[in-house]
């Protein structure tokens, strides 16, 4: 019977280390004999307050006045001499400042869930309402987002090895016990297991156990290649709807806590361009808002070209803050969204914490040349030429939105090309941006099955014009760049170019440091114009550790107390 689900305990699996280091830790600090205080805390075998805890009998800070009752008892019984700043709570103290999450295990989960097998946390745990609870809630929200299914003991009444645990978790995934293995790092807690039949991994080592699980699903986790971070699903994101004026709504979806990080995406795409984004800045805490920006999907669509001029949009984009309380945030924007946010930063500087951009580089308006002529000397942008016409890129590209996404959205990996590259220079001459490409190409590595489909629908839903608008703007949104033009950005700003996109290369960034004060500069070589889902663990990591090294959120002012 093939295997198709896997279990994984937290503390000492997948969270390290476990309670018994930091229990020996705290022994060693107070000069206790070995296992003291593991004596106390299993004292009483079932009825211990360890068991009860687990069971979900007692609280968390009720277990820490069991278990100083008990020490006191122990040590008296023993002779011992606690020390005056003796406390149980060092060791639980110790765990959430020293523990971390086994990051090789949390991929490897990942790249199960991937692979089509349902993933769960069967863990012992109790319930925190102890001072430092903020601990326990974080990392559980974190590892939520990672797992199709956390189970905890407390909330059960049942703790590992009791067998109904186990019982429980293979309903819950409606599973034999032939299709699971369990992950545990208790041998005490892989007998019952191992009795009704799943397959089982002592952990003590993490490249041991990836071995053995590697193994045992048949799915390679030891891989070089870099696994895909956890995407957010549509149908289990959180979404908005904010009305900005009569006539015109903007759709996003949030995630996480923390300072505010904005998403803006480019054409033609949706929020759900940054699936891979989003878990990943949220784990990392900053409460992250990706907009569906105006004319897609379910953000409204007015048939208006002004409505698309880059300075109605920042207008909206301000409105939207507004009517979410944010007085400021940082903005992350690519392709067209990168636009925004550059604009963001040059007229609404106060609303700015912080701007980032994918792909687009920022380059002051030239009032010596009228743009649109200026635009003629760039054959690759002939595209947007073709797209001025309204009506004319419309039916192209909404004859068969399938197609359209499958031939424009697709990595620069040989294995992901079509017969011919995209062309964007002559596309006019030759009738059309789509002309030459098969009428059903195989869908793109990068955006395929469920989020394809979800794509069409949205383009379905809105259609292409409020999306080619964007592009319709050209003379008034240079008209608007000219009144900024002598000005510099001066929060913080990161630039991340990619090596591979053949219309916004990054030679077309140089000088950008002219007039942008702070700029941070990164660059991912074997990567195309879809920075965002074709290198999205390499942007991951860029775009955290860029974020984390920004100054401290300033207090807001307490301007009134009404």
């Amino acid at each position: 019977m093939a295997r198709r689900a896997v279990l994984f305990d937290l503390g000492g699996v997948l969270f390290g280390p476990g309670l018994q280091h930091f229990l020996g830790s705290c022994e060693r600090d107070c000069a206790l004999p070995r296992n003291f205080l593991r004596k106390v805390l299993f004292a009483g075998g079932a009825d211990s307050p360890y068991a009860k805890a687990m069971r979900g009998q007692i609280t968390l800070s009720q277990l820490f006045s069991e278990m100083e009752e008990g020490c006191r008892q122990h040590a008296s019984a023993s002779g011992i001499t606690l020390p005056p700043t003796f406390s149980v709570t060092r060791a639980f103290k110790g765990m959430a400042a020293e523990g971390t999450v086994n990051a090789p295990l949390l991929r490897a989960a990942r790249v199960l869930r991937r692979n089509g097998f349902k993933t769960c946390i069967l863990t012992n745990n109790w319930v925190d309402d102890s001072a430092g609870r903020l601990f326990t809630a974080t990392l559980m929200n974190l590892l939520r987002r990672h797992f199709d299914l956390v189970i905890e003991s407390c909330r059960l009444g049942a703790r590992k090895p009791d067998p109904e645990i186990y019982a429980y978790a293979l309903d819950a995934l409606q599973a034999k016990p032939q299709e699971v293995i369990l992950l545990d790092d208790i041998g005490e807690n892989l007998k019952p297991a191992q009795e009704m039949g799943m397959a089982t991994v002592l952990v003590r080592d993490t490249e041991t156990v990836l071995k053995e699980l590697e193994e045992l699903s048949g799915v390679q986790l030891l891989t070089q290649e870099e696994p895909l971070p956890t995407a957010c699903d549509p149908s289990n994101v959180t979404h908005g709807y904010m009305p900005i004026r009569p006539g015109v709504q903007l759709h996003f979806v949030e995630m996480g806590h923390g300072p505010i990080v904005c998403l803006c995406h480019g054409f033609p795409e949706s929020w759900l361009s940054w699936r891979y984004q989003i878990p990943a800045l949220a784990d990392a805490g900053f409460r992250v808002i990706a907009l569906e920006m105006k004319g897609y999907g379910e953000s409204t669509a007015p048939p208006d070209v002004k409505e698309y001029s880059q300075e109605q949009i920042c207008k909206d984009l301000t409105v939207f803050l507004d009517k979410l309380g944010i007085p400021q945030a940082v903005l992350v924007g690519h392709d067209w969204g990168g636009a925004v946010v550059w604009n963001m930063a040059l007229f609404y500087p106060e609303r700015v914490r912080a701007v980032a951009s994918l792909n687009t580089p920022y380059r002051p308006a030239d009032s010596s040349v009228d743009i649109v002529e200026k635009m003629k000397t760039y054959p690759a942008f002939d595209y947007q030429f073709y797209f001025q016409e309204p009506g004319v890129a419309e039916a192209e590209l909404e004859k068969d939105i399938g197609r359209t996404l499958k031939v424009l959205i697709r990595s620069t990996r040989r294995e992901d090309r079509l017969p011919f590259a995209l062309n964007f220079h002559g596309v006019r001459e030759r009738g059309g941006l789509l002309v030459g490409f098969p009428e059903n190409p195989p869908a793109s590595q990068i955006l395929h099955g469920p989020e394809l489909q979800y794509y069409i629908q949205r383009f379905e839903k809105s259609g292409f014009s409020g999306p080619l608008n964007w592009y319709r703007n050209m003379r008034p949104n240079w008209r608007w760049a000219l009144s900024a033009k002598d000005r510099k950005i001066t929060m913080p700003a990161l630039m991340v170019t990619a090596g591979k996109d053949v219309v916004l290369h990054p030679r077309m960034s140089r000088g950008m440091e002219e007039w942008i004060l702070q700029l941070h500069r990164e660059h991912i070589e074997e990567c195309g114009h879809w920075t965002q889902m074709e290198r999205p663990a390499a942007l991951n990591r860029i775009l955290v550790e860029w974020l984390e090294g920004l100054p401290p959120d300033t207090p807001l002012p307490k301007i009134s107390r009404l």
